[in-house]
Protein backbone atom coordinates (compact mmCIF):
# COMPACT_ATOMS: atom_id res chain seq x y z
CA UNK A 1 0.00 0.00 0.00
CA UNK A 2 1.29 3.68 -1.42
CA UNK A 3 -0.36 6.19 1.03
CA UNK A 4 0.18 9.53 -1.07
CA UNK A 5 -0.02 12.92 0.83
CA UNK A 6 -0.52 15.64 -0.86
CA UNK A 7 -0.56 19.10 1.39
CA UNK A 8 -0.10 22.14 1.18
CA UNK A 9 -2.47 26.12 1.55
CA UNK A 10 -6.28 26.25 0.56
CA UNK A 11 -6.49 26.42 -3.93
CA UNK A 12 -2.75 25.62 -4.39
CA UNK A 13 -4.12 22.17 -6.57
CA UNK A 14 -4.00 19.43 -4.57
CA UNK A 15 -7.24 17.78 -5.45
CA UNK A 16 -6.92 18.87 -9.09
CA UNK A 17 -2.97 17.17 -8.98
CA UNK A 18 -4.57 13.99 -7.02
CA UNK A 19 -7.74 13.52 -9.73
CA UNK A 20 -4.95 13.52 -12.35
CA UNK A 21 -2.62 11.25 -10.28
CA UNK A 22 -4.77 8.92 -9.73
CA UNK A 23 -5.81 8.72 -13.74
CA UNK A 24 -2.13 7.94 -14.49
CA UNK A 25 -1.60 5.57 -11.88
CA UNK A 26 -3.58 2.70 -9.55
CA UNK A 27 -3.76 5.03 -6.71
CA UNK A 28 -7.44 6.14 -5.93
CA UNK A 29 -8.15 9.94 -4.90
CA UNK A 30 -9.82 10.34 -0.77
CA UNK A 31 -9.45 13.93 -1.13
CA UNK A 32 -10.25 16.12 1.78
CA UNK A 33 -13.88 17.34 0.92
CA UNK A 34 -14.50 13.97 0.27
CA UNK A 35 -15.79 13.98 4.34
CA UNK A 36 -16.38 17.30 4.05
CA UNK A 37 -19.50 17.55 2.12
CA UNK A 38 -20.36 14.69 2.87
CA UNK A 39 -21.77 15.89 6.01
CA UNK A 40 -21.86 20.07 5.56
CA UNK A 41 -25.50 19.80 4.32
CA UNK A 42 -27.05 18.03 7.17
CA UNK A 43 -24.61 19.22 10.20
CA UNK A 44 -22.20 22.12 8.92
CA UNK A 45 -18.76 22.32 9.50
CA UNK A 46 -18.67 23.19 13.18
CA UNK A 47 -17.70 20.91 15.94
CA UNK A 48 -19.94 17.77 15.09
CA UNK A 49 -19.34 18.26 11.58
CA UNK A 50 -15.65 18.40 12.09
CA UNK A 51 -15.87 15.43 14.21
CA UNK A 52 -17.87 13.18 11.83
CA UNK A 53 -15.94 14.44 9.11
CA UNK A 54 -12.53 12.97 10.75
CA UNK A 55 -14.57 9.78 11.87
CA UNK A 56 -15.11 9.07 8.04
CA UNK A 57 -11.59 10.00 7.41
CA UNK A 58 -10.10 7.37 10.16
CA UNK A 59 -12.13 4.35 8.65
CA UNK A 60 -11.23 5.38 5.11
CA UNK A 61 -7.43 5.03 5.86
CA UNK A 62 -7.77 2.21 8.13
CA UNK A 63 -9.67 0.17 5.52
CA UNK A 64 -7.37 1.22 2.88
CA UNK A 65 -4.34 0.51 5.36
CA UNK A 66 -5.62 -3.22 5.75
CA UNK A 67 -6.88 -3.75 2.09
CA UNK A 68 -5.15 -4.98 -1.11
CA UNK A 69 -5.49 -1.40 -3.16
CA UNK A 70 -2.19 -0.62 -4.52
CA UNK A 71 -2.44 2.60 -3.18
CA UNK A 72 -4.20 5.81 -1.64
CA UNK A 73 -3.70 9.85 -2.15
CA UNK A 74 -5.01 12.23 0.38
CA UNK A 75 -5.18 15.85 0.74
CA UNK A 76 -4.59 18.11 3.32
CA UNK A 77 -4.05 21.51 4.79
CA UNK A 78 -1.32 21.58 7.12
CA UNK A 79 -0.90 24.30 9.82
CA UNK A 80 2.74 23.56 10.53
CA UNK A 81 2.57 26.19 13.41
CA UNK A 82 -0.47 23.73 14.69
CA UNK A 83 0.96 20.88 17.15
CA UNK A 84 -2.06 19.37 16.49
CA UNK A 85 -1.90 18.85 12.69
CA UNK A 86 1.95 17.42 13.35
CA UNK A 87 -0.39 15.15 15.28
CA UNK A 88 -2.88 14.36 12.93
CA UNK A 89 -0.55 13.60 10.09
CA UNK A 90 1.72 11.19 12.46
CA UNK A 91 -1.09 9.50 13.40
CA UNK A 92 -2.06 8.67 9.58
CA UNK A 93 1.22 8.13 8.76
CA UNK A 94 1.87 5.68 11.64
CA UNK A 95 -1.64 3.84 10.58
CA UNK A 96 -0.69 3.18 6.95
CA UNK A 97 3.36 2.34 7.98
CA UNK A 98 1.64 -0.37 10.82
CA UNK A 99 0.28 -2.23 8.34
CA UNK A 100 3.08 -2.50 5.69
CA UNK A 101 2.34 0.56 3.80
CA UNK A 102 4.90 3.29 2.21
CA UNK A 103 4.10 6.78 2.83
CA UNK A 104 5.32 9.55 0.54
CA UNK A 105 4.72 13.43 1.57
CA UNK A 106 4.19 15.83 -1.69
CA UNK A 107 4.36 19.34 -0.71
CA UNK A 108 2.64 21.94 -2.94
CA UNK A 109 3.14 26.04 -2.92
CA UNK A 110 2.02 28.41 -5.11
CA UNK A 111 1.73 32.21 -5.10
CA UNK A 112 -1.46 33.94 -3.44
CA UNK A 113 -2.69 35.25 -6.45
CA UNK A 114 -2.35 32.22 -8.42
CA UNK A 115 -4.23 30.40 -5.70
CA UNK A 116 -6.92 33.10 -5.42
CA UNK A 117 -7.55 32.41 -9.27
CA UNK A 118 -7.80 28.88 -8.32
CA UNK A 119 -10.23 28.94 -5.88
CA UNK A 120 -13.24 30.08 -8.86
CA UNK A 121 -12.29 26.99 -10.71
CA UNK A 122 -15.16 24.99 -12.18
CA UNK A 123 -13.75 21.72 -11.49
CA UNK A 124 -12.37 23.17 -7.40
CA UNK A 125 -16.49 24.06 -7.07
CA UNK A 126 -18.15 21.55 -8.86
CA UNK A 127 -16.49 19.09 -6.28
CA UNK A 128 -16.47 21.51 -3.50
CA UNK A 129 -20.09 23.32 -2.96
CA UNK A 130 -18.64 24.83 0.29
CA UNK A 131 -16.52 26.95 -1.59
CA UNK A 132 -19.23 28.32 -4.48
CA UNK A 133 -19.41 31.21 -2.07
CA UNK A 134 -16.31 32.93 -3.71
CA UNK A 135 -16.24 36.07 -1.23
CA UNK A 136 -16.26 33.67 2.01
CA UNK A 137 -13.69 31.07 0.20
CA UNK A 138 -11.43 33.61 -0.73
CA UNK A 139 -11.90 35.62 2.22
CA UNK A 140 -11.20 32.10 4.51
CA UNK A 141 -8.36 31.73 2.35
CA UNK A 142 -6.99 34.77 3.01
CA UNK A 143 -7.30 34.29 6.66
CA UNK A 144 -6.00 30.87 7.04
CA UNK A 145 -3.27 32.22 5.33
CA UNK A 146 -2.27 34.87 7.25
CA UNK A 147 -3.05 33.09 10.81
CA UNK A 148 -1.59 29.90 10.02
CA UNK A 149 2.08 28.43 8.20
CA UNK A 150 0.39 26.58 5.27
CA UNK A 151 4.23 25.58 3.85
CA UNK A 152 6.65 24.19 5.64
CA UNK A 153 10.38 25.99 6.77
CA UNK A 154 13.28 24.31 4.73
CA UNK A 155 14.49 21.31 6.31
CA UNK A 156 10.98 20.71 8.63
CA UNK A 157 10.00 17.66 6.80
CA UNK A 158 12.73 15.04 7.34
CA UNK A 159 10.85 12.25 5.37
CA UNK A 160 13.18 10.26 2.94
CA UNK A 161 9.79 10.58 0.88
CA UNK A 162 9.11 13.63 0.28
CA UNK A 163 8.58 16.01 -2.90
CA UNK A 164 8.43 20.18 -3.07
CA UNK A 165 6.90 21.87 -5.99
CA UNK A 166 6.62 24.95 -6.99
CA UNK A 167 3.19 24.99 -9.16
CA UNK A 168 2.15 28.68 -9.49
CA UNK A 169 3.01 28.25 -13.16
CA UNK A 170 2.49 24.16 -13.71
CA UNK A 171 -0.32 22.46 -14.89
CA UNK A 172 -2.13 19.46 -13.04
CA UNK A 173 -1.35 17.36 -15.43
CA UNK A 174 2.60 18.35 -15.10
CA UNK A 175 2.89 17.81 -11.72
CA UNK A 176 1.03 14.68 -11.47
CA UNK A 177 3.95 13.35 -13.92
CA UNK A 178 6.51 14.77 -11.61
CA UNK A 179 4.86 12.46 -8.87
CA UNK A 180 4.67 9.71 -10.25
CA UNK A 181 8.64 9.83 -12.01
CA UNK A 182 9.67 10.84 -8.42
CA UNK A 183 8.20 8.29 -6.40
CA UNK A 184 8.40 5.23 -9.38
CA UNK A 185 4.37 4.65 -9.35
Amino acid sequence: MKFILIFGPQAVGKMTIGQELAKITELKLFHNHMSIELVSPIFGFGAVGRKLSNVIREEVFKAAAQSDLYGLIFTYVWAFDQKADWEYVDKVCTLFESNGGTVYFVELEADVDERLQRNKGANRLEHKPTKRNIDWSEQDLLTTMNNHRLNSLEGEITKEDYLRINNTNLTAGEVARMIKKEFRL
